[in-house]
Parts: C-alpha cells; sequence; structure tokens
C-alpha cells in the first residue's frame, strides 16, 4: 500500500529546497546574463511545479474507493506525473528557442566567482535531493517521486554542464553558453518524453511489473492447486490489481473452491510487493496437470 502521507511529506521538504535553488539561479543568472544559468533556473522551476502538483494528486490518490472510483483514486498520481512531462516539453520549447535567438544574436555573460560557487552550491543541494528522493520513492513505492528524483537527477547534469560552459567561455568561447542552452534544452524534452512513458504506462493498464516468478512459485505451492493461467496484472509499484484462472479438482466442493481462491488471493497480496487486489477464477482441472500460461 503506498502511503501517501509520508510522500506528501516528502514532496513539501523537496519543494522548498527546489524553491531555493531556482531563485539563486535565477537571480544570479541575470546580474551575469548567463542564458544557460537562466535556463537551468526554468528547469529546476519545474521542479517546484511538479512537487506542488504531486502534494495536490498524493492528496487526492489517498482518497478511499467510492461510488465514481471503485477502484480507487491512486492514477491521480499517474495523471499527475503526465502533465508534469507535458509541462517539460514547454519548458524544452521555450529553453531552445532562446538559445538560438541568443547564439544568432551574440554576447557574451559575465562569470564571477558568485555565479560559480551558486551554481556548485546548488549542484550539490540537487545531489542530496535526487538521493533523498529516489530512496524514499522506492521505500514508499511512489511513481511519482521516482519519476520526480530522475528529473532532479537530469538537474544535476544540467548544472555540470552550466558549469563546463562558464569554463568555455573564461576560454575565450563566448558561443558555448547559448550552445550548452541548446543541450539542457534538448535533456529537458528527452526527460519529458520519458515521463510521459512512464506514466502512459500505467494508465494503459501496461504491464509494468514483473512478477509471474513469484506468482508460478507462490501458486504451485498451495494444496489442491492443479495449475492456473490467464494471470493478468496492471498498475504501478505499490497499487497492483490482478486476477487469475485456477485449476482444481472438477469435484471439489465450492467450499473448498472457495478456501484455495483465499489462499491463492493472500499468498499473492504477501509475495508480490504492491499488490492490493487479486481476483480468483477458479475451474475444473484433469488430474496431474500444471499450466503456467499467461
Amino acid at each position: 500500500m503506498v502511503e501517501y502521507t509520508r510522500i506528501q511529506r516528502v514532496l513539501w521538504i523537496i519543494l522548498a529546497l527546489n524553491i531555493l535553488v531556482a531563485l539563486a539561479k535565477g537571480i544570479f543568472g541575470l546580474i551575469a546574463g548567463s542564458m544557460s544559468m537562466v535556463a537551468d533556473a526554468i528547469h529546476s522551476s519545474f521542479d517546484s511545479a511538479s512537487n506542488i502538483i504531486g502534494i495536490a494528486a498524493t492528496h487526492i490518490a489517498d482518497r478511499p474507493p467510492d461510488s465514481d472510483h471503485q477502484y480507487g483514486h491512486a492514477k491521480v498520481e499517474s495523471l499527475a506525473t503526465l502533465i508534469v512531462g507535458g509541462m517539460l516539453l514547454l519548458t524544452a520549447y521555450w529553453v531552445i528557442s532562446e538559445g538560438v535567438v541568443r547564439l544568432t544574436a551574440g554576447g557574451a555573460p559575465t562569470i564571477t566567482a558568485i555565479t560559480v560557487g551558486v551554481m556548485v552550491a546548488t549542484l550539490i543541494i540537487n545531489i542530496s535531493v535526487a538521493w533523498y528522493e529516489r530512496r524514499m520513492g522506492e521505500e514508499l513505492k511512489s511513481s511519482f517521486l521516482i519519476a520526480d528524483s530522475e528529473h532532479t537527477r537530469s538537474d544535476v547534469y544540467v548544472s555540470l554542464s552550466v558549469l563546463a560552459g562558464f569554463a568555455a567561455v573564461k576560454a575565450g568561447y563566448p558561443a558555448a553558453d547559448p550552445l550548452i542552452a541548446l543541450v539542457i534544452g534538448v535533456l529537458i524534452g528527452r526527460m519529458g518524453m520519458s515521463i510521459i512513458r512512464q506514466a502512459g504506462m500505467v494508465l494503459t493498464d501496461a504491464a509494468t511489473v514483473n512478477c509471474e516468478d513469484i506468482v508460478r512459485k507462490s501458486v504451485s505451492l498451495i494444496p489442491g492447486v492443479r495449475g492456473y493461467h490467464r494471470f493478468r496484472c496492471r498498475g504501478g509499484p505499490g497499487e497492483l490489481f490482478a486476477d487469475i484462472h485456477v485449476t482444481v479438482d472438477p469435484e471439489m466442493s465450492v467450499l473448498h473452491s472457495h478456501e484455495i481462491a483465499r489462499a491463492v488471493e493472500d499468498v499473492l497480496k504477501e509475495r508480490v510487493p504492491g499488490m492490493k487486489e487479486v481476483i480468483v477464477h477458479i475451474e475444473p482441472g484433469t488430474e496431474g496437470e500444471y499450466e503456467t500460461k499467461g
């Protein structure tokens, strides 16, 4: 089960840090006239926006099932992830457009010890945030935290690129700043596409978790089960729904068959991480068979 209250707590902490990072990069980037630094600031500001979306989405996702959402509201988290991906694509377009304008217009940023210091300090913060968010995302089985940690990790690479651009400008290559801004735009676009793809997998009920081996080993150990087939699983890590067809002795009583169905449901919930609900279909099987067909 996904612990949405703890996820929100993590997002509030990261939101505060991302706002600090975005403001520092934006203010000093404008002062220095560095296109790549301002682009990096815009990128960081979208980290903050995604955190806000995540907080709102997890608040809704934490609601219990109701008459209109009988499977719960967990997919709202994936919908929020999809929105963040779209915002990143828009950001990528803006950064690339501005980079092209700066490249054709010319001009070089003013590189000072303060601008370099700001970039190094925010780089350290981003590394810490990405590590913390990834660790908590895996611990809490949150697809949003994991996707957002990848977004934050891209900030690390972007910041390193900006610092490399500063070094190139100091070496006498002013065009390096807008060129690196273009590279940053492409990186942001790729990250947006990746996040959209991951969210789309969950929203279209794709198989996002491979648990067939656990199912085969677990179901085969239950007394009375002759085989299984048509195992299907959907949802994201921490919110999985599955159904499975289990074969038993055709002469078995309804009560015994029901007990086996409950045993299959219980063992899969216990052994498959994030399994929330399992629907078990009982079918007659032949003696000595053991099917494991998908």
